[in-house]
């Protein structure tokens, strides 16, 4: 072939050469169509494996069946895709919609499961005059109020005197003891947790609900299997004197006697367990097990803690992200190992440390259902009280979509999470919807409420988060 006409820096390969280049190409298209042949065969192999330990359908939504009583209408919540968030980002965004639950929080979930177990345990058995104590700051108490109104039990709730006004009055209107006391630290003797417990402890004694000191005997402790759970009932003949049933009618007699039962959400791993077992598997049903990533706050830990835990184990590469607000510590934990928020620093330490617009999550201690999230938990997210804010009026006009405080941080936290990772089409992101709007007109709502505050009103703020450029990472 004659090559003259080619400048003299381009040289023709002799035949042999060419040929081994042809064979070069072709060798390596072999090897890269077979390699990703592999691939593709695995990742059919693990799906089908996973299938075959949890069958993939679409979750069997209630229809026409009859549910037995209220708590029949608890859990097998839908999930909603959050339009305007998907669509802005290209990628799927759906909510867990909790607030469907007839209390109308996540929180109904957990009231259940830990009065099935301590039914099931034998420590609390329905219309005996007993009573549930719960320390909370008013989701988990109304779901409570709910449950024990349904199973033949009263309930007292102890909770911050800061709460919204909804949330109070949905309990008196369930019937609840409603006692609101000062915001403190866990180390106080005061604080709405140790109260409650304190409550359920002397139940059933003269004076049990006042602030005059006790001059009778303390109740009999009865022995739970989770350390955490404290029932008591009021000292009859039917005990010994060191509280123990030597009888069978002695045992009967004690069985009726009224009951305090301290719930206490924070350690119980009812709490967990409701998730693991209810709320993980539903989610992993409606989406057939195709999803990137799963995003929560956390009060209790119990609903990070069991469904992340629950979709890790169907598949360990679904992210599992703290959404965390200002205040609390649990976002340092996880990106520092040091359980600090930067409001505690020196010259700024309030004597609340807590102290947000948002309701229902974050907290400065780790609690034993949070300590079972540690080892699952990927990455979290700082939101503060104005991009909450934000998130909450931007649903409301984009979407129709009326959520909680708590839920619109859970939103927040999904966007900063796509933008992140630079996730822009086929990726599926899914969080906890944890109530409705309605139990916060009186904070988030209320414009003059926040102007006190100090949080600023920004409804730009969600349209710019949503126009920054992905990073990938």
């Amino acid at each position: 072939m004659d090559a003259s006409w080619l400048p003299s820096w381009i040289q023709i390969p002799s035949r042999t050469t060419a040929r081994h280049i042809i064979y070069g190409i072709l060798i390596g298209l072999s090897l890269s169509l077979t390699s990703t042949s592999f691939a593709l065969y695995y990742q059919e192999r693990k799906r089908e494996r996973v299938a075959r330990q949890f069958e993939a359908r679409p979750i069997e939504l209630r229809s026409d069946e009859v549910t037995k009583g209220v708590t029949g209408l608890i859990g097998n919540t839908p999930l909603v895709r959050i339009n305007s968030l998907s669509d802005a980002l290209g990628i799927e965004i759906l909510g867990k919609a909790e607030f469907l639950n007839p209390g109308g929080s996540v929180k109904d979930r957990v009231a259940l499961r830990m009065i099935d177990d301590a039914e099931r345990q034998g420590l609390l058995h329905p219309h005996t005059g007993s009573r549930i104590f719960e320390g909370t700051v008013g989701s988990t108490g109304i779901s409570i109020a709910t449950v024990a109104k349904a199973r033949g039990y009263l309930a007292t709730i102890i909770m911050p005197d800061d709460v919204a006004q909804e949330k109070v009055q949905a309990l008196q209107a369930l019937g609840a003891q409603v006692e609101r006391v000062r915001p403190a630290s866990i180390v106080d003797k005061k604080q709405f947790v140790n109260l409650a417990r304190e409550r359920a402890k002397n139940f059933g004694l003269e004076d049990s609900f006042s602030n005059q000191h006790l001059t009778v005997p303390r109740g009999h402790l009865l022995p739970s299997p989770s350390s955490s759970v404290l029932v008591s009932t009021a000292a009859t003949d039917a005990l010994g004197e060191e509280g123990t049933v030597t009888a069978p009618h002695e045992e009967e007699a004690l069985r009726t006697k009224p009951r305090g039962f301290f719930a206490d959400q924070f350690e119980n791993k009812s709490n967990y367990d409701a998730h693991f077992e209810g709320t993980g598997p539903e989610i992993w049903r409606q989406t057939n097990g195709r999803l990137d990533a799963f995003v929560s706050g956390a009060g209790t830990g119990g609903t990070i803690a069991g469904i992340g835990r629950f979709l890790k184990s169907m598949d360990e590469d679904v992210k599992v992200v703290l959404s965390d607000p200002d205040g609390s510590g649990l976002y340092n934990k996880i990106k520092h190992g040091v359980m600090f928020d930067r409001r505690e620093a020196e010259g700024t330490k309030r004597r609340h440390q807590v102290d947000t617009v948002v309701e229902g999550i974050g907290i400065n201690r780790l609690t034993k259902n949070f300590q079972l999230a540690l080892p699952i938990l990927d990455d979290a997210y700082r939101i503060s009280d104005a991009e909450a804010v934000s998130m909450s009026r931007y649903l409301v006009q984009r979407d129709g979509l009326f959520i909680g405080s708590s839920s619109a941080c859970n939103l927040v936290a999904c966007v900063k999470l796509a933008k992140k990772m630079g996730w822009k089409e086929g990726q599926t992101v899914v969080t906890i919807l944890c109530d409705s709007g309605s139990r916060h007109y009186s904070k988030p709502r209320n414009d003059d409420y926040l102007h006190k505050a100090n949080i600023p009103i920004d409804p730009h703020i969600i349209e710019d988060l949503l126009s920054q450029p992905g990073t990938k990472v």
